[in-house]
């Protein structure tokens, strides 16, 4: 368990199906860091109030409240945990591999948006779409799938030597299509599957949520 002492806060969106929540919320259990976790109703726009507004700088899910100190974005909420809790790495030990994980992260965030849109992890914890992917978004999926392969070759099932939380990110953005059942190679969609097997991800996808008819983009739940 981690020394560093709480209280702790994680504030997520109230359906849990932020993949950006997700992969916090996978670091604080992998490092025993006890925490209170409290949710935000995106669908009602909390995340705008004043309350949380006041808060979250950025008026996004995941939000860490660690004492008097507040921090929203999820790889920004990993890597302040890896530095203040460092007995158990989530993030590979040596530079460039460090380095490759946060890119991996850093991608996943901010390309395919296309793909993130068509199938919004509310694939993964509501079900399926009824939608084809339009072209766009199957290029968008070739190219995950083309990268994805080029990171994990030889049918590998981690990113590195070691599990690492860039394994969660990369496997949330593939099981957009697994859990969809889009065309996914084999290896990959094992390494999809392994990676839900994480404890924490359990324990996640076991969260009760409420019924929701619109996907999320705004206050990152997309």
């Amino acid at each position: 368990m981690s020394a560093v002492p709480a209280p702790f806060t994680l504030y997520v969106d109230a359906q849990f199906t932020s993949p950006y929540a997700l992969s916090v919320f996978v670091t604080l259990r992998e490092k025993g860091i006890p925490f209170d976790l409290r949710t935000v109703d995106l669908d009602q726009g909390a995340h705008h109030e004043s309350g949380f507004a006041g808060m979250s700088i950025t008026r996004r899910v995941p939000t860490l409240v660690h004492g008097d100190f507040m921090l929203s974005e999820s790889s920004a909420i990993d890597e302040y945990l890896e530095t203040i809790a460092p007995d158990v790495p989530v993030y590979p030990t040596d530079v460039r591999d460090r380095a490759r994980a946060r890119q991996v992260q850093a991608w996943v965030r901010s390309d395919l948006g296309v793909l993130r849109e068509e199938r919004s992890t509310q694939v993964i914890f509501y079900g399926p779409s009824d939608q084809p992917l339009s072209d766009a978004g199957y290029a968008a999926a070739s190219k995950l799938i083309a990268i994805a392969q080029s990171l994990l070759p030889d049918g590998r099932m981690s990113l590195f030597d070691k599990w690492c939380i860039a394994d969660i990110d990369l496997a949330v953005m593939l099981n957009r299509l697994v859990y969809n059942d889009d065309v996914v190679p084999p290896a990959l969609a094992e390494y999809a599957r392994r990676q839900f097997l994480h404890p924490a991800v359990k324990e996640w996808a076991a969260m009760t949520r409420p019924p929701r008819e619109c996907d999320l983009v705004d206050g990152q739940a997309a």
